[in-house]
């Protein structure tokens, strides 16, 4: 009913950058959230940051002036730069999205950052 297609994730040197992408379709009316969120194994899953619709953000104290996060409302497309990587963003990213039928979540993409 409702795909979400990420990309991006990989290896990169601690310093560095990704872009991580995620595309929503399927049986979509309104999305009232979109974002990222992450869990390192024997962690639980955090989130990273979010954005409405209207274009309000949150972001975790962690990744704060390193990450920005963006939406293309009519690709239904939401989009994570991440820049100056730290070995500990080293995690599964998950795409999430809110709509009016619920949440639902990537399948997630492996980012690992190297010192």
């Amino acid at each position: 009913q409702v795909q979400l297609v990420e990309s991006g994730g990989g290896l990169v040197q601690a310093g560095g950058s990704l872009r991580l992408s995620c595309a929503a379709s399927g049986s979509i009316f309104s999305i009232e959230r979109m974002g990222w969120y992450r869990q390192a194994p024997g962690k639980q899953r955090d989130l990273v940051a979010t954005i409405t619709s209207s274009g309000s953000t949150n972001y975790a104290d962690s990744v704060k002036g390193r990450f920005t996060i963006s939406r293309d409302n009519a690709k239904n497309t939401v989009h994570l730069q991440m820049n100056s990587l730290k070995p500990e963003d080293t995690a599964v990213y998950y795409c999430n999205v809110l709509i009016g039928l619920g949440v639902h979540w990537g399948q997630g993409t492996q980012v690992t950052v190297s010192s």
